[in-house]
């Protein structure tokens, strides 16, 4: 059981990022380049979903974006670096 939420922890993420990309315009306005979209879904896709809601929800009339942008895009981080470093722990010397 412990797998299969870690499979649908790491899963779910790439699959609202794909329903983003087919439904809806947000990763093309965020991403000035296709290619980091493509990197993002790989790589860190809960950062690149809290970038394209920040630039698409959050930016100022200078482009830059906002402080509750980069709050969002600081908790995407936070996502990313719980889910890929998370299993970690149980890796320990077991007393």
């Amino acid at each position: 059981m412990g797998c299969l939420l870690v499979i649908l922890a790491l899963i779910t993420p790439r699959v609202v990022m794909f329903a983003m990309w087919l439904f809806t315009d947000y990763l093309n306005r965020a991403f000035s380049s296709g290619w980091w979209g493509v990197l993002g879904f790989f790589f860190l896709p809960t950062t690149s979903i809290g970038y394209a809601i920040a630039r698409n929800e959050f930016t100022s009339d200078g482009g830059g974006i906002e402080a509750a942008g980069i709050i969002v895009i600081v908790i995407g981080v936070a996502a990313d670096l719980g889910l890929i470093g998370g299993s970690g722990r149980g890796l320990g010397s077991r007393d």
